[in-house]
């Protein structure tokens, strides 16, 4: 923002894959604008935020992720069992039981560097601690809108928004039902709110209203609309770079056949046999394939047949440029940046927000879906389909267009960021 003054901004973030380096490109993104960024979270985040030219401070309280081995524990926990039990483990390890000391971090880590603003990812206790330092608060969704309104399928369903009286009646039921599920931990937070003095809410979701600004950081053309969308909430875009550990990586397959992208959780999410299963059906195929197993899938678990290529991570900005197809969990970052390149998409949701992802994908006609449990042959027959039919890759052209036209005329995170800084 031109004239802004340089300020001092805390970022509070945990790291559960994709909301990572959407908020650590926000911060790179001040820093390089002349501000100062200190990043509070796990130990194993702490090269990536000096990476970003942010200071570091760990959790000191708080649960700690201090490798990539923590991580996948955390996450093996948190998906096991049926979904009362996942419910209950979110709670106790996430949402609520350590809510006080990510709280207490924040409003000590905000104290010792004498920050202007916070800026905080969306779990309560990093929401309530930035509140509780009287500070100018943005909350960081990394992925599309997900308080329960009207006019939205419920976060996490896959639906398309409700028509007619029996649409609008069954999501109005799912908000009713997410409202039940969210009511049962507002007393847990309110006692976290009470001991830092704030007043305690009624709705879980009445943390965003107490932020100066909620910045959802995708595009406002790839969610749904909404008729009531609270005035502090902005759309401000996708963050399209990479993470710092994919970057000078070795990755272009030999050949000149059209590339395909395989991209699935850079986090752990069971995907070894999902990854098995796509290069074999790439095996199959005039294709040259590049597959990154993230951070957690060793490649050597990938057998692959000569014109695939198994890699632990790459660039995939630059990658994108030369693809021809992604195939892909459907996470925000992978959906969002594979637009961006005009690139269409082959979307396996696994879980998580991938199934929300996947029915925008399906909106805008620039991909198709199939299940994460399909055969080789089901998998390379959607491959073929998205190359064959030029229809998906023109809507995927589109939609980049669209995506470059905001990029040109919306303020960005870093705007909405720096407005906070103005009183």
């Amino acid at each position: 923002m031109a004239g802004q003054r340089r300020g001092r901004f805390l970022l509070a973030v945990i790291d559960v894959g994709g909301t990572l380096p959407p908020n650590l490109g926000l911060a790179g993104e001040l820093v390089r604008r002349g501000h100062d960024v200190e990043v509070v979270g796990d130990p194993m985040t702490a090269d990536s935020a000096r990476a970003a030219g942010c200071g570091f401070t760990a959790w000191s309280t708080a649960p700690r992720l201090d490798t990539v081995a923590d991580q996948t524990a955390m996450i093996t926990d948190l998906e096991s069992g049926g979904p009362l039990r996942q419910l209950r483990t979110a709670r106790d390890r996430v949402l609520l039981g350590p809510a006080g000391r990510f709280a207490d971090d924040v409003v000590a880590a905000a104290r010792a560097h004498r920050v202007d603003a916070v800026l905080a990812d969306t779990l309560p206790g990093l929401l309530i601690g930035a509140q509780a330092t009287g500070l100018p608060t943005a909350a960081l969704v990394a992925n599309v809108y997900p308080r329960p309104t009207p006019g939205l399928p419920v976060m996490m369903s896959g639906w398309q928004p409700g028509r007619g009286v029996v649409g609008r009646a069954r999501d109005a039921v799912a908000r009713r039902a997410v409202r039940a599920v969210t009511d049962r931990i507002v007393p847990g937070v309110n006692a976290v709110l009470a001991a830092q003095e704030l007043a305690p809410v009624r709705d879980l979701f009445e943390l965003f209203d107490r932020c100066r600004a909620v910045l959802v950081m995708t595009s406002p053309s790839f969610d749904f609309p909404a008729p009531a969308i609270p005035a502090n909430v902005h759309f401000v875009g996708p963050h399209l770079g990479d993470p710092d550990w994919a970057l000078g990586v070795d990755w272009r397959p030999p050949g000149d056949e059209p590339l395909a992208l395989v991209a699935t959780s850079s986090i752990y999410q069971d995907q070894v046999g999902l990854l098995r299963r796509v290069a074999d059906a790439l095996g199959r195929l005039p294709v040259r394939g590049l597959i990154t197993t993230g951070r957690a899938v060793d490649p050597a678990e990938i057998p692959a047949p000569g014109n695939v290529r198994v890699v632990r991570a790459a660039p995939h900005r630059a990658v994108l440029a030369e693809t021809a197809v992604a195939l892909t969990h459907a996470g925000h970052g992978s959906v969002l940046k594979a637009l961006a390149a005009g690139v269409p998409l082959v979307c396996m949701p696994m879980g998580r927000d991938q199934k929300d992802n996947t029915a925008r994908v399906l909106r805008l006609g620039a991909g198709v879906r199939v299940p994460q449990d399909a055969s080789p042959e089901r998998i390379a027959d959607a491959v073929r389909e998205v190359l064959d039919d030029p229809a998906y890759g023109a809507a995927a052209r589109r939609f980049a267009g669209t995506l470059a036209e905001e990029a040109r005329t919306r303020p960005s995170a870093a705007d909405r960021a720096e407005a906070l800084l103005l009183g």
